[in-house]
């Protein structure tokens, strides 16, 4: 039996790596989702503990006091963490813990899991990426043109990642993914 692991998956908004990591995490049974916790409103479909841990500023900076995230950021306007607590949970249970965080949270997730395996996905070209931002008809164009200049920002670091994976087709994006994992 191989020792679980960290897996860390980045992508700007948009690029397919929500849908990935659930699609991994469906097809493996030794795989588990971190759940972060966030400030930002519960969408529709989604369930707290399931989505994200939904809580509000003054929860989410008591947590950042105590110490409890091994990363955090702000994002968009709302603050979103990795708990240590949701990391050593998945380990626990003998499951590689997936991790979906940006590159600044990478980077700090690196530096107290040093052997964590990181995974950059990137969409196959900008205006692919900004036609699924539209496409998912959830954004104005306003928080489209944000998101699109932050997602130039976060392909900027791509190098810093262990592997890049170009999402222009899912089934192969999915079994690279599925490789990066079976390979920590």
């Amino acid at each position: 039996m191989v020792s679980p692991g960290v897996l860390i998956v980045s992508a700007p908004s948009g690029a397919g790596k929500t849908s990935l990591t659930r699609a991994l995490v469906a097809s493996r049974e030794n795989v588990g989702l971190t759940v972060s916790h966030t400030t930002r409103p519960m969408r529709s479909g989604e369930k707290d503990g399931v989505h994200y841990h939904f809580v509000d500023h003054a929860t989410f900076e008591k947590m950042v006091e105590g110490g409890l995230f091994v990363e955090h950021a702000l994002v968009f306007g709302n603050r979103y963490g990795t708990s240590i607590q949701a990391i050593e949970e998945r380990l626990a249970e003998g499951k590689h813990a997936i991790l979906e965080i940006d590159w600044q949270g990478a980077r700090r997730v690196r530096q107290v899991f040093p052997a964590a395996v990181s995974v950059f996905v990137m969409p196959p070209s900008l205006e692919a990426l900004e036609q699924r931002l539209r496409d998912r008809g959830q954004d104005s164009d306003e928080v489209i043109a944000n998101r699109m200049q932050a997602a130039r920002s976060e392909i900027s670091h791509k190098d810093e990642f262990d592997q890049i994976i170009v999402n222009d087709n899912f089934d192969q994006a999915l079994a690279q993914l599925t490789a990066a994992v079976d390979g920590i």
